[in-house]
């Protein structure tokens, strides 16, 4: 287990390795807000294990920063779904569990289709433009599960494609929601794929949903995100289930 400046440790131990932090305000991008980007990827990427409680003075230690923009940064992944707070016991990475990511799957369902089928309505050429470039980065793009480095890249451009899809909706509400759903989804699927490529052709489905889009078939273009997004909960659930998380 690697310790020292660059690492943030858990209270029960469970470590995440994190750059050299160099956190400057600019008035764009508070300390805070660099904060909570590297404790989200640490969070999602589950190097900072679910149910895990955070030690306040280990990560500053870890980040260099003080205490307030710490919790400022916490507040927001409470915010999130993604930390907890309790009385008398301090911050925890939220758990995980089947009702979890069947409520989460289940909201991104409904919520996600909605708004791609409002970007399908007012959404402008450039949109249409901005979802073909993404379908383009996501199937170039290589994901091998005997190379970990791949599944980072991956995850990258399948969320700018999930969150492009829906982008021409004009609805910044809506989006900020359909964001956080995806968060939360991507701490469980990205558990998955460090075990597997994918068990169906995920590529036809991107292009399929795309191509329905760019077409302004909405019945279609949302059939085909609703079934995408449902077939990967399920398969997801699977998991769970084989590691024994109720």
């Amino acid at each position: 287990m690697r310790s020292g400046p660059d690492s943030l440790i858990s209270e029960n131990g469970a470590e995440a390795a994190t750059p050299s932090p160099t956190f400057l305000d600019d008035g764009k991008n508070t300390i805070a807000s660099q904060l909570v980007s590297r404790l989200r990827e640490a969070i999602i990427s589950g190097q900072l294990e679910a149910g895990s409680k955070i030690n306040l003075d280990r990560a500053k230690q870890s980040f260099s920063v003080s205490l307030s923009p710490l919790r400022e940064a916490l507040a927001r992944l409470i915010s999130d779904g993604l930390v907890e707070f309790e009385d008398n016991r301090g911050y925890r990475v939220s758990p995980v569990s089947l009702s979890n990511l069947e409520e989460i799957t289940s909201l991104r369902e409904e919520f996600e289709t909605y708004a791609l089928r409002e970007s399908m309505r007012v959404g402008d050429v450039d949109w249409e433009g901005n979802v073909m470039r993404a379908l383009h980065r996501l199937n170039r793009t290589e994901r091998d599960a005997s190379k970990p480095e791949t599944l980072e890249q991956w995850e990258a451009v399948h969320r700018e494609f999930h969150l492009t899809l829906i982008s021409g909706c004009r609805k910044p509400l809506l989006l900020g929601f359909c964001k956080t759903m995806l968060n939360l989804n991507d701490r469980y699927r990205r558990t998955f794929l460090t075990r597997t490529s994918g068990d169906r052709n995920v590529s036809v489905e991107h292009s399929e949903i795309a191509q329905g889009t760019v077409a302004r078939d909405m019945d279609y273009a949302c059939d085909r995100l609703r079934e995408h997004i449902h077939r990967t909960g399920t398969n997801l659930r699977k998991h769970l289930a084989e590691k024994g998380i109720a």
